[in-house]
């Protein structure tokens, strides 16, 4: 899996290109199967909601996947993170 480095994603503007999509994918992956990074559904939630809402269906399935896994509050956490990551990017 590809490590991505924080200002890489802050870079990362909605709308660009296919790139981006593709960085917030590959952030949802890295924290669903703990690679390189501690397994964080509330973190992967939010990548493959960033991915989802570029269109990307591989992150529209994954995200359902790791929804069943978590308490509602939970996903609300990751919904506001997605939204918050969105107001400031």
């Amino acid at each position: 899996m590809a490590r991505f480095e924080i200002p890489e994603v802050e870079r990362a503007m909605l709308g660009e290109s296919r790139v981006e999509c593709d960085i917030f994918f590959a952030l949802g992956m890295m924290y669903a199967a703990g690679s390189s990074v501690e397994i964080d559904l509330v973190a992967a939630h939010k990548w493959f909601n960033l991915a989802a809402a570029r269109g990307n269906a591989d992150a529209i399935r994954l995200r359902r996947e790791v929804a069943e896994q978590m308490c509602e509050n939970d996903i609300a956490v990751a919904q506001r993170a997605a939204r918050a990551w969105l107001t400031v990017h």
